[in-house]
């Protein structure tokens, strides 16, 4: 397949050995195939098939892979310049592998992004300063100016030299419209809309305002993370120049990566691995969902060398973020027929969180009923010595497999979260912080890896 996008792996990988090499890694596990994995109950009970499956397993080729999404390319909102970026590269290692890989574009809504510069490099450089821009705000400028905090948009306390400033305020939306008119009246170049801290352990992420129409000056959204790092850097330093940068991006394409490789017979059963690779406003996206991507690619490479049954497809979703765009978008391109040859999709959606509570790798199904895919995951977690910390099926949408699920397609959700529920998310979730050094675990991707990879396996072989 030829480059899509003028920036080639080499380019890609090439780039990120500057970023790599001031990055803090994760530790790479070094556990033999019939070693005990961390936290499992006992030693695995491994077949010959999965054994060939986990020796050929690389965490650090999934890092390298994790490295270029979330360090290099960055957020990959759906429809922009990095998501397509992302897509690129991702069909590229496909095609690497042997698959015949294919984009399936699709249109999605115009987006509305800021980023924010630290003038004179105070702030801390290892969060993402992507904010979200109001689209009613000014866009297609940058700004500079002094922070000023103001404190409550509903109550403000301004000071006397808001002339030529950047105005930080707490956000509240029914204050917004008079807040911002009030800001550029004074003279402000811009405004720093604050959110409401998030419940333990969530944390509020980067948004683009809305309610407003016609601003004069470009107005954004922070997360809460660059929040406080705002208010910190401002409670020390007596000068915080920062400038801000909107953009509006309409007319938006976002894409599906897809590679197939074709099982014995014209109509064999598919079998498919997935997880999405476009991130919210301001987030890296290193376990949201570049985790699960780095999975399905380690899983393709491995797989091409294996022999199989069944037609195998592995899917990296565009737009997830947005409402499961890419894959709804997908599911209603599949005809009757092909929908009938499923057997299975393996959906994968942060697989490898640091956080210490999230010790429960969840079977989540759109029913809360057992399937084909969370029957194999159960039992390679059982061969794997992983019977205590496997939990489901248990009900959950919001993720891929919801589409597939959704026209009757056996499909699951696979995820690290916390043990009380499958709706307790790390903190750095959907946040500036979702990064490698902050958020992922080596240990737990290689996991995450060998669970889906000798299930997907024993479902195609015996397909």
């Amino acid at each position: 397949m030829t480059d899509r996008s003028g920036l080639s792996r080499r380019g890609l990988l090439g780039a990120v050995a500057g970023v790599t090499a001031a990055t803090a890694l994760p530790a790479v596990p070094a556990w033999a195939a019939d070693d005990q994995r961390p936290g499992a109950v006992r030693s695995p009970s491994l077949d010959k098939y999965d054994r060939q499956l986990v020796t050929g397993l690389s965490s650090e080729r999934a890092l390298r892979h994790l490295q270029v999404l979330s360090e290099q390319i960055g957020p990959r909102i759906g429809g922009t310049a990095g998501e397509k970026q992302a897509a690129d590269y991702l069909a590229d290692q496909l095609d690497r592998f042997g698959y015949r890989t294919r984009l399936e574009p699709f249109p999605v809504a115009d987006k509305f992004l800021a980023q924010i510069g630290d003038v004179r490099n105070v702030l801390p450089d290892d969060v993402c300063w992507q904010a979200g821009a109001a689209p009613g705000g000014k866009l297609g400028v940058t700004v500079q100016g002094p922070a000023r905090d103001v404190g409550p948009a509903t109550a403000p306390v301004w000071p006397a030299d808001v002339a030529g400033s950047v105005v930080l305020a707490d956000d509240t939306a029914a204050a917004r419209p008079a807040f911002v008119a009030e800001a550029a009246a004074r003279g402000a170049v811009a405004v720093v809309l604050l959110p409401a801290d998030g419940v333990f352990p969530r944390r509020a992420s980067a948004f683009a305002p809305s309610g407003l129409t016609d601003a004069p000056i470009p107005v954004v959204g922070v997360a809460q993370v660059q929040k406080r790092l705002l208010r910190e850097a401002l409670a020390v330093v007596t000068s915080l120049p920062l400038s801000i940068s909107t953009a509006a991006h309409r007319g938006l394409v976002s894409n599906n990566v897809i590679g197939e490789r074709k099982g014995r017979g014209g109509n064999s059963p598919i079998v498919m691995v997935s997880g999405h690779y476009d991130t919210v406003i301001g987030a890296p996206g290193a376990n949201d969902d570049g985790s699960g991507t780095v999975l399905t690619l380690e899983l393709a490479r491995v797989l091409s060398k294996l022999p199989t049954e069944a037609t195998l497809r592995f899917a990296l979703w565009g737009s997830e973020e947005q409402g499961l765009i890419g894959s709804r978008y997908h599911v209603a391109q599949l005809p009757q027929d092909q929908r009938d040859r499923y057997r299975a999709v393996f959906q994968n959606d942060m697989v490898a969180t640091s956080w210490d509570p999230a010790v429960v790798y969840w079977l989540l199904s759109f029913d809360g009923l057992a399937n084909t895919a969370t029957n194999a995951v159960r039992a390679a977690g059982q061969r794997l010595g992983y019977d205590a910390q496997l939990v489901g099926p248990v009900q959950r949408g919001a993720s891929d497999h919801q589409s597939f699920q959704e026209v009757g397609i056996a499909a699951a959700n696979f995820s690290w979260r916390g043990e009380s529920s499958p709706a307790l998310l790390e903190p750095p979730y959907h946040s500036p912080e979702d990064t490698i050094a902050k958020n992922v675990s080596l240990e737990r991707l290689q996991v995450s890896m060998e669970l889906i990879g000798t299930a997907a396996y024993s479902v195609a072989r015996t397909a």
